[in-house]
């Protein structure tokens, strides 16, 4: 939790952006694994933890703008519950620490909503993500679940996406814990990789880092021989000389701030010639990408620039061909690289998305291309200062995309599909470094970079 200002200065901006009515912010509640006692890592709503600062369950926040009164709404303990947890404090004493004097019990929401629609005023609310939180709207508001997210406020979602897209110095802080943290779970599987052991035994020994802290993954982690599979959740292979591994990976620490960073390496602790040819182009479009960050400059032109310095690459080495611009015009190296270069990150690993990716990532001014591979493109906005996003580009070898691509003949002018198709098992390979938006330029996140050249690889990997 920040100090209280920070939560008062939040809300103050956020009332500036919405012309009238109530602005209604659900928290999240606890979800039982299977049964309701037993329950899954509580999680805050983001967007209470941004604005409310309360990281319990069972609170909803309450933004009146007319009255300029700011209120939480939730129950205090009982005696039962302290017999369980020990003392807790009243709702009253964490709402002042975040800068809120009235409080009310959960049963007086609905009485509050009520009054408002009768009285003809507009209620603000989020998209709505978790089963619960649907079900109260339609209990206290009378909107029916399926029509919940359509009576979304698209003002609202406009509002909570311009200010929370540029970070303050308080979460970049943050955020660099996050990376620093990050770097340890990835430099710790780097070291235990080695020919004989499994995929788990590597996911186990990173997200062990971030438990160990106290802390919990910013994600599942994606960690696979397979890396042609650009989520793969499967663990289960034993680690095979000559075969690269991808691990995209990261941490959430305690105030919910994240990393996301991807390497790939080989399992032998060797890259072998094709390896070390494919990854030095994957090297190459992440270090060009992260150098065009700058304010003022559309994230969507740096993602081509980057599917160019990968178009370019293959064509170098005989798996693409023809005119580089043409191609990636064409939209041929998006059978290589099927995925956008990058996406917000902050409380949210894809930060904000739950409030619909086209809100977070374009605008008016850009409008998302839809072509295969560039239509993934999570983020594509004019960047700003303070923004901190992902740097993401990879190649891989998908055995059906390759022989789809090749039966339709799509792109033949461009893909050698004998080339590629020698390259069916290779796997792939991304590689993602964080990125903050400077004034006249751009950092890396976190105090050092994960090993990313072939020299740092090669001297880390097997050497736990």
């Amino acid at each position: 939790m920040f100090d209280k200002q920070v939560y008062v200065n939040r809300r103050l901006n956020l009332r500036d952006k919405i012309r009238s009515g109530i602005i209604l912010i659900t928290g999240n509640n606890e979800s039982p694994m299977n049964y309701p006692s037993n329950t899954y890592r509580f999680r805050q709503d983001s967007n209470f933890l941004y604005f409310f600062g309360l990281d319990l369950p069972g609170f909803v926040g309450i933004i009146d703008i007319e009255d300029g009164k700011d209120s939480i709404y939730g129950n205090d303990f009982t005696l039962d519950d302290m017999i369980w947890m020990g003392p807790q404090p009243k709702v009253k004493e964490l709402a002042e620490k975040v800068g809120i004097q009235c409080t009310h019990p959960m049963r007086e929401l609905g009485s509050t909503l009520q009054r408002a629609i009768r009285n003809g005023r507009r209620i603000h609310f989020l998209p709505q993500y978790r089963a619960d939180n649907i079900l109260m709207i339609d209990r206290l508001m009378g909107i029916s679940p399926g029509l919940v997210s359509q009576y979304a406020s698209v003002e609202l979602i406009k509002a909570v996406v311009t200010i929370r897209s540029v970070k303050e110095d308080v979460e970049i802080a943050e955020l660099d814990k996050a990376s620093d943290v990050g770097y340890l779970m990835h430099t710790t599987a780097m070291k235990l990789t080695k020919p004989g052991i499994t995929e788990q035994e590597l996911v186990g020994a990173a997200e062990g880092v971030a438990i160990g802290k106290g802390y919990m993954t910013s994600f599942p982690i994606i960690l696979s021989q397979n890396g042609e599979t650009l989520h793969n959740h499967d663990h289960s292979q034993i680690l095979t000389p000559g075969r690269m591994l991808l691990m995209d990976a990261g941490a959430e620490i305690g105030s919910h701030y994240a990393s996301d960073n991807t390497r790939a390496f080989p399992v032998s602790g060797s890259f072998t010639p094709i390896q070390k040819d494919i990854y030095t182009i994957v090297l190459n479009a992440l270090n060009r990408g992260i150098e065009l960050c700058k304010p003022g400059v559309t994230y969507q032109s740096i993602h081509l620039e980057a599917a160019k310095v990968i178009a370019q690459g293959l064509t170098d080495i005989g798996i693409m061909k023809g005119n580089v611009d043409d191609a990636v015009a064409n939209g041929a190296h998006a059978m290589f690289f099927p995925h956008g270069l990058g996406h917000m990150m902050g409380l949210d690993v894809h930060d904000m998305e739950d409030l619909g990716e086209d809100y977070v990532g374009y605008d008016d001014e850009i409008s998302r291309i839809d072509q295969f591979g560039t239509a993934s493109l999570r983020l594509g906005r004019r960047l700003q200062k303070g923004f901190v996003l992902t740097v993401e580009p990879g190649i891989y070898f998908v055995p059906a995309l390759i022989q789809k691509w090749e039966d339709e003949k799509i792109n033949s002018s461009f893909i050698n599909f004998d080339k590629a198709a020698e390259l069916i098992g290779f796997g792939g390979i991304r590689l993602e470094d964080d990125v903050l938006v400077t004034e006249k330029g751009n950092r890396l996140l976190g105090s050092k970079r994960i090993p990313v050249t072939i020299e740092e690889v090669e001297k880390i990997v097997g050497k736990g």
